[in-house]
């Protein structure tokens, strides 16, 4: 990626950081690094836990996610380093009347696409990991996560082919992918991802030893 990407992503990044559309959500805005990167992942909405750190994937459901990656030969580290990291929702939604975390709603999900659509116009993706339900659903429509982890997708975006690698949501209440079959499926999915292109290309040696 050439700098003057880099330089737009920056600016994105410092005009998202700003967003205050949704009166419900609960800042502060939560984005990964600027990286100019031919990945990138995009999950359903911080929780909690996140604006203390400023960072997505920063509490329990991060260490099971960065365990994945860790499992294919990429440190979390490297992985921040490397991969842009979007999401559906960039503020937390706040919390639902049985104390669990609210689920965005279609106004907020729109609104905040609009920043998903700049950073596909930027960054060319060749390969979108898609991380949850929610996210997932932004890219295809489904029945049950059976139907559509441990499989590589395509998309048009924006005039482009891309790939799609959706993972299950990594939350520590989660059995799904700890038992059969999800287990198996997420482990095909990680599969997937370690052998894609852009994967490779972007983790190859002195990064990665998987």
């Amino acid at each position: 990626m050439n700098k003057g990407v880099e330089q737009a992503l920056a600016e994105h990044v410092a005009a998202l950081q700003n967003c205050t559309t949704c009166s419900d959500m609960i800042g502060p805005v939560i984005t990964g690094k600027v990286v100019a990167s031919p990945i990138m992942s995009v999950g359903q909405a911080p929780g909690i836990h996140e604006g203390k750190f400023q960072r997505p994937f920063s509490w329990t459901a991060g260490k099971t996610l960065f365990k994945w990656f860790e499992s294919i030969g990429v440190t979390e580290e490297l992985y921040r380093q490397h991969v842009y990291m979007a999401a559906v929702c960039r503020c937390f939604p706040g919390k639902n009347a049985r104390g669990g975390d609210r689920v965005p709603d279609k106004q907020e999900i729109l609104h905040c696409s609009q920043w998903l659509e700049a950073e596909y116009q930027l960054l060319q993706p060749e390969l979108i990991i898609p991380i949850g339900k929610l996210a997932i659903q932004q890219y295809m429509s489904f029945g049950k996560l059976t139907e559509v982890i441990g499989a590589r997708h395509q998309l048009v975006l924006q005039g482009r082919v891309v790939d799609i690698i959706p993972l299950p949501h990594p939350s520590g209440v989660s059995t799904w992918f700890r038992t059969e079959p999800g287990k198996g499926l997420l482990q095909q999915a990680l599969s997937l991802i370690r052998k894609h292109p852009a994967w490779v290309s972007t983790f190859q040696e002195p990064f990665c030893n998987g």
